[in-house]
């Protein structure tokens, strides 16, 4: 299960106005598409990046990534928390079996602090992230500055039975 704090405070994944329309937030996009997305087990990649110092924590990952896998599918759920560069991932699924990006996208802005308003109610959405590639059971993947990005895949199709 998972647990979303901003539904009890004031800055809930989806906002409206009294009688008038309603925008999705930046926050409501990472817990739909995840839960569209991740099934089964969850696994943690073993992840080489570079850190930053926090005053609170010491070091952190400028990347962090979770995945799930079953029956044939998996999910990686990637951030970046660079505030300035982009980040080259590449991780080696082989023993996942899967063999196809099914679906690729990344919610980022070249702003950090751009949100959805009832102005701009899709200023910031997810976009497919075209940079993804797996091949030979390696996926590659771009990582815009300070971006949350979920990448699909799954196994080889199996052609259909022939008839007659």
């Amino acid at each position: 299960s998972a647990s979303l704090a901003q539904l009890v405070n004031v800055i809930a994944p989806i906002m409206t106005e009294p009688g008038g329309p309603a925008w999705r937030q930046t926050t409501f996009f990472p817990f739909s598409i995840t839960s569209r997305l991740a099934a089964g087990e969850v696994i943690r990649p073993v992840i080489e990046a570079p850190a930053y110092d926090t005053a609170r924590h010491g070091e952190a990952p400028v990347i962090d990534a979770v995945a799930t896998v079953d029956d044939g599918r998996a999910a990686m759920f990637l951030v970046n928390r660079d505030l300035g560069e982009a980040a080259q991932v590449t991780i080696d699924v082989r023993s996942l079996g899967c063999t196809r990006i099914t679906e690729a996208v990344t919610l980022a802005d070249a702003n950090v602090y751009a949100k959805n308003t009832l102005a701009r109610p899709e200023r910031v959405t997810p976009a497919a992230n075209a940079s993804a590639a797996l091949a030979g059971g390696v996926l590659t993947i771009e990582l815009p500055p300070v971006s949350w990005t979920a990448a699909a895949m799954s196994g080889a199709v199996l052609p259909a039975p022939r008839s007659g």
